[in-house]
């Protein structure tokens, strides 16, 4: 482990010494490609340095140890040597998990599609909820949203809806988001006070680009029309409305929130790419079997993850078995407790993984 970290160490310190000369930090290009592979490696760099540093304040509690009489100091260096081996197993642990094998996608931004499931206008109503969350959350971190195409019904839910949101390493923290959310509550349609259970799906899926996914012009048919539906945040009034149609897969994409009709096709086909990126994702994982157990949250799409019962103001993660009781926090984009310990939970698992192979 330490060879490869050495190693990183020393092409860290080689970038550094390369942009500090003045033919590189004139060359816009060049200079962003190696601070990308500087960000890249420098957690590691950082936390390497302080793990050696605990394992010389250890050596140094070592020799009071058996160097000094006085009981005094003796006890000092022995809570030294406990703490410096503390640090150590943490740092050990942390430098294991900064060596996992990095998902590709992770710093890509995401297209992310919610669609009603079981339940109907409570189960669309549900998914409005869970886009308004969603929003919320990417505001807190800062992040940029777009809508790409929804369908609304006439009591503020949504049938289905795409979105983009973009924002550094936003699919490394999104795509535990993909499966069925079910939730528990008295609808407002419910004129008996009965509680109900519905659901919504949620897919992650990271933004493609072009020479992720190779789109060959005669598999596709475009059509243009008149914007539809109830209007509100999802649609215009011109015609503008873009449907593409992929004849190999049979995949339907329809944008119609931009007024102009340019950018609801660069919409369209920004979606259509993921949707066939996400495909071969799914294909490999599928191949993949014992990579695809090792991991949380990109398994299958139809894994129910999450309940959000109001009644008793509770969401519960079932794939870790995490239990909050702060449901009008999460409804608001407070996601950030849910997904540190799903990120926590995986990273686990992928070290014991590692540490059995």
């Amino acid at each position: 482990m330490f060879e490869n970290i050495e190693t990183l160490q020393i092409r860290y310190d080689e970038i550094m010494h390369k942009v500090s000369q003045p033919e590189i930090a004139s060359d816009g290009a060049a200079y962003q490609k190696l601070m990308k592979e500087a960000n890249s490696i420098k957690p590691l760099v950082d936390t390497y340095e302080e793990y050696k540093k605990a394992r010389n304040d250890k050596e140094e509690a070592l020799a009071v140890l058996e160097e000094e009489k006085d009981e005094e100091m003796r006890e000092l260096a022995k809570e030294e040597q406990a703490e410096s081996e503390q640090r150590i197993e943490e740092l050990s642990k942390k430098l294991k998990i900064l060596l996992l094998p990095k998902d590709p996608n992770d710093e890509k931004d995401v297209i992310m599609e919610i669609r009603a499931g079981a339940g109907g206008d409570e189960a669309a109503l549900f998914a409005s909820d869970l886009y308004r969350m969603y929003i919320k959350f990417a505001e807190s971190r800062g992040w940029r949203t777009e809508i790409i195409e929804c369908e609304e019904t006439g009591i503020g839910g949504m049938k289905q809806v795409n979105f983009t949101v973009s924002g550094k390493g936003a699919y490394s923290i999104l795509k535990y988001e993909s499966g069925v959310h079910r939730v528990q509550r008295v609808p407002v349609t419910e004129s008996g006070g009965r509680i109900h259970t519905s659901t919504a799906t949620v897919a992650v899926m990271p933004e493609a680009e072009e020479v992720d996914v190779e789109i060959d012009e005669k598999d596709i048919r475009i059509d243009v029309m008149r914007a539809s539906g109830n209007g509100g945040q999802c649609v215009n009034t011109t015609d503008s409305a873009v449907r593409l149609t992929h004849y190999p897969t049979g995949i339907v994409i329809y944008s119609q929130t931009e007024k102009s009709q340019l950018q609801n096709k660069n919409k369209a086909f920004a979606l259509l790419r993921a949707k066939l990126y996400d495909l071969k994702l799914q294909e490999k994982q599928a191949k993949e079997k014992d990579e695809r157990l090792s991991q949380i949250g990109t398994g299958d799409r139809s894994e129910k993850i999450r309940t959000y019962n109001f009644p008793q103001g509770r969401v519960t993660d079932h794939r870790i078995g995490l239990t909050m009781y702060r449901l009008d926090d999460v409804m608001n984009g407070d996601l950030t407790e849910i997904l540190d310990a799903l990120i926590t939970a995986d990273q686990s698992k992928k070290l014991a993984r590692l540490e059995e192979s």
